[in-house]
């Protein structure tokens, strides 16, 4: 099984200690956001993974190496020329991903005891063209599901700009937060066909006028942006306490 992980992100959020290393780098008790998130895919299945990198990208290709890719197939996207955002950055990997099995897209600034192996088989289950983990918490942006989890729409709560699918209606949808971790079937390949820098929200909303596009709810699981040092020392607390366990 194969997997992308987003590790190009400048981690302004996180200044200083990304002034000089790369937000896959930070530490969150003692290993770096890139391993726990190596190490959480691998848990479940995947033995081939490609990052892409921008930020001091060097350093990510040197840890790896001097982690021997922790044992299993690493490919390096660089973006160090220019970030291609979420969209760009996966439809740039297509000749690694284009097979006939659905993968994992991970953002590397997340920790969560998501069921990886539970998502992937409703994605399966369902065929849609993607899954995306969602929870009911509070956000400013949010994607909004029908009662069948189908994606129909986007809203910026601080702005109060909302998109909703062409033909669909906006009565009883539910917001919900979107987690960071995609799985995506490789037929998304042959509908998206744009060049350069654009967000992978923009191609689920255009697709969900005529594909779908399920939601993961994981509500009752920990997950937290590792964006902010206060979010750091809370993933910690969870990390410590669940090795106690």
């Amino acid at each position: 099984m194969k997997a992308m992980i987003f590790a190009a992100g400048l981690g302004t959020r996180l200044k200083p200690l990304t002034d000089t290393k790369p937000k896959a780098l930070v530490e969150v008790n003692g290993k770096t956001m890139l391993e726990h998130a190596i190490t959480k895919l691998k848990h479940f299945g995947v033995d081939e993974i490609i990052i892409n990198v921008h930020h001091f990208s060097n350093q990510i290709i040197d840890f790896l190496k001097q982690n021997k890719n922790f044992e299993i197939k690493i490919d390096i996207s660089d973006e160090s020329k220019q970030l291609l955002d979420t969209g760009g950055g996966l439809m740039k990997v297509e000749k690694f991903l284009d097979k006939t099995e659905s993968f994992f897209v991970y953002n590397v600034d997340v920790i969560s005891d998501i069921d990886l192996g539970a998502m992937y088989r409703k994605h399966i289950n369902t065929g849609s063209i993607a899954t995306l983990a969602v929870q009911q918490r509070e956000t400013s942006r949010y994607f909004l599901f029908n009662d069948d989890l189908k994606l129909i729409g986007w809203k910026n709560t601080n702005s109060d700009k909302q998109i909703i699918s062409r033909g669909a209606s906006d009565n009883n949808l539910t917001p919900l937060a979107f987690s960071g971790i995609h799985v995506i079937s490789p037929r998304i390949f042959k509908l998206v066909k744009i060049a350069g820098k654009f967000s992978m929200t923009d191609v689920y909303l255009k697709l969900s006028t005529f594909q779908r596009i399920n939601g993961y709810r994981h509500d009752n699981d920990f997950w937290i942006d590792l964006g902010k040092p206060e979010n750091i020392k809370e993933a910690e607390k969870f990390l410590q306490n669940k090795k106690s366990e």
